[in-house]
């Protein structure tokens, strides 16, 4: 998947960039099933939630084949190896639940905050694509995103260890006030939303957040996090799982590698 010259334009204006339809039914049954089963399981990469229900299971391609495959997925690894002009590796893999009614929030941030304050990342030459394995509505704790404010670069951030099970750098009040009626051009604060298998590309240092989900509707995305290769990590302060150090170019995988995975192991959507 190659990006237009108007959807570079989009995204060098508002800093993301969303395609719906962009995986099938049964590739999203299929990574669904996966996901389901893992963030039940008992290792230390699966971070949960205070009420034990589970947040983030970090670095599932290193154990899985199905997010294997995903992680090299020629519909998420080609835009960007495009958009940096070179290659590209895993530094993170994330997927991020947040369950009925009991999926908490993630604050106010920037991703490149941490990249580079946890990592040493040298310059933001990073970015998120997210995929949507199930339906992701206003009301069941969408990402919410503030278009235009990755042109802010890396603003101050305060380390916040105390909200969730998760520690992470967030802005304060005034600064996403700000930042939001800077965005009024383009809809102020907007919540990206669709159906599964729907991708979500956003820069490294837009600013996001999304609320806790007490509905009944469950939400879970993929979060890979692709780095081009002259731009990877320094400092090894966090678990290898949660910031890798194996700087190797990702090299694609066929684009039906999830299609004939799924039919190799009769996985299909119902």
């Amino acid at each position: 998947m190659q990006l237009s010259p108007e959807q570079l334009r989009q995204f060098d204006e508002q800093g993301y960039l969303f395609f719906p339809n962009c995986y099938s039914e049964n590739e999203i049954a299929l990574l669904r099933a996966e996901a389901e089963s893992i963030l039940t399981a008992d290792r230390p990469e699966i971070w949960r939630e205070k009420s034990g229900a589970p947040r983030t299971a970090f670095a599932a391609h290193t154990f899985s084949e199905v997010f294997r495959l995903l992680a090299h997925h020629p519909r998420l690894v080609e835009p960007l190896r495009q958009y940096f002009g070179e290659e590209v590796y895993v530094h993170q893999f994330k997927l991020n639940a947040k369950a009925a009614f009991e999926g908490e929030v993630w604050q106010w941030h920037q991703d490149y905050g941490t990249w580079a304050r946890d990592d040493g990342m040298p310059e933001p030459r990073a970015m998120n694509i997210a995929v949507f394995l199930d339906e992701v509505m206003p009301i069941n704790g969408a990402l919410m995103i503030i278009p235009g404010s990755h042109k802010h670069g890396t603003l101050d951030a305060g380390h916040d260890k105390l909200t969730t099970s998760y520690p992470l750098w967030t802005l304060d009040k005034e600064t996403v006030t700000r930042l939001a009626h800077d965005a009024a051009p383009y809809g102020g604060i907007v919540a990206p939303t669709g159906k599964p298998g729907s991708v979500l590309m956003f820069h490294g240092n837009l600013v996001h957040a999304s609320p806790p989900n007490i509905t009944p509707y469950p939400r879970k995305i993929v979060y890979l996090t692709l780095c081009a290769v002259s731009n990877h990590i320094t400092k090894f302060t966090r678990a290898e799982w949660i910031a890798h150090r194996d700087f190797t170019p990702i090299v694609p995988v066929a684009d039906d590698a999830l299609e004939t995975y799924a039919q190799a192991h009769q996985i299909a959507a119902e």
